[in-house]
């Protein structure tokens, strides 16, 4: 999943060095000047990465709109552009593979500013020595993966790294899409009365990555829900363009999803517990380990923001559709606590849902 940073409006910043004096909140990072495995969590940390050392680097305006995919204007056309690194370990894991989310975190970076994708770069970075069966399986799930979602495959890259300097396979994917006249889905558009709906149940690809790598045993294999979620958008499009927002909760889960968009249009946002969707395997693995499944990372689920008008039509639109069969409302924006999400308990209390520090379990995409 790709994320981008607020940036002043004149692009002041953009040749300076990192002021490293002047970091706070979350966390000071200038008492820890080197590179943790929360950078790369989705989390606080991340935004704080991106806020405090890349987008002053690059001064872009773009960056601000805080999307999952650029938006930009070519020859009249509205197109959508994003990049993504993939890391995994393992490379293969219940529901998919290192491949298959390449294409469809991809895809669904694209998906999430209402873009249907048409076109995919790859690069491959090699480690001496991997098996060359294990690169042909990846290579097969990615290709596998592309004619799924309908996307082309264009162009590529391939480097080797010495035995021990890397993992076996990493990837990075670039992809770009045209978005439908009338659409304008970013995350500033959410307003209070806004209905929110998570796309399925919750959690799965963490617990899958997990189990694997931990060699955890929960009753039943817990599956990934890697999918490409064009299709879901293109359905809840047909309905109404007008839909505010929507996000892929991939690292940092539900939780930061919810966070990094009450952040993004100053509104608040109110979580009924009981009405977050989630499995009971689940539930039961977090149980076990002690992890909140909101923070728990998701491969092939959205959370949209809809206007208050269209929720009903667009969520029986949406479990119509099998990647949104679970559909369910969880909550709504309001106007009070701007900027934060709090959860309704089974039990008739409140808390807040913050934005997570970094990621429960690194290397998960």
């Amino acid at each position: 999943m790709t994320r981008t940073a607020v940036v002043d409006s004149d692009g002041a910043g953009a040749d300076a060095a990192p002021d490293f004096a002047g970091w706070t909140c979350p966390v000071p990072l200038r008492d820890h000047p080197r590179v943790v495995m929360g950078h790369g969590g989705g989390g606080a940390l991340s935004a704080e990465l991106v806020e405090n050392v890349f987008a002053p680097a690059f001064g872009s305006r773009t960056l601000a709109a805080l999307g999952d995919s650029a938006v930009l204007t070519l020859g009249g056309a509205k197109l959508a552009f994003s990049t993504d690194s993939f890391v995994v370990r393992p490379l293969f894991f219940p529901g998919g593979s290192i491949g298959d989310l390449a294409v469809n975190g991809t895809v669904n970076d694209l998906a999430m500013s209402g873009a249907r994708a048409a076109y995919l770069s790859c690069g491959f970075i090699l480690e001496e020595g991997v098996e060359m069966s294990v690169v042909g399986r990846v290579a097969e799930a990615l290709g596998a993966a592309a004619r799924a979602a309908g996307v082309e495959v264009v162009t590529g890259d391939t480097k080797v790294v010495e035995a021990g300097r890397g993992d076996g396979i990493y990837l990075n994917t670039a992809g770009i899409g045209l978005i439908p006249a009338g659409v304008d889905i970013r995350p500033q558009r959410a307003v209070p009365g806004d209905v929110v709906i998570v796309s399925g149940e919750i959690g799965l690809h963490g617990v899958a990555i997990m189990s694997v790598r931990e060699g955890l045993e929960f009753g039943v294999e817990v599956t990934s829900d890697c999918a490409a979620l064009g299709g879901l958008v293109e359905t809840m499009l047909a309905v109404t363009p007008d839909l505010h927002v929507l996000r892929d909760p991939t690292r940092g889960g539900l939780a930061a999803a919810l966070n990094e968009i009450a952040t993004a249009a100053g509104v608040g946002v109110v979580v009924r517990e009981r009405c977050v969707p989630v499995p009971p395997q689940v539930a039961n693995a977090c149980a076990i380990l002690g992890l909140d499944p909101m923070y728990v990372a998701n491969e092939g689920k959205l959370v949209a923001f809809v206007p208050r008008a269209h929720a009903d039509a667009v969520l029986a639109a949406m479990r119509a559709h099998p990647l949104g069969a679970a559909a369910a409302v969880i909550g709504e924006c309001v106007p009070d606590h701007a900027g934060m999400v709090v959860a309704r308990t089974a039990l008739g209390g409140t808390r807040v849902v913050d934005l997570p520090l970094g990621e429960q379990l690194p290397r998960i995409c």
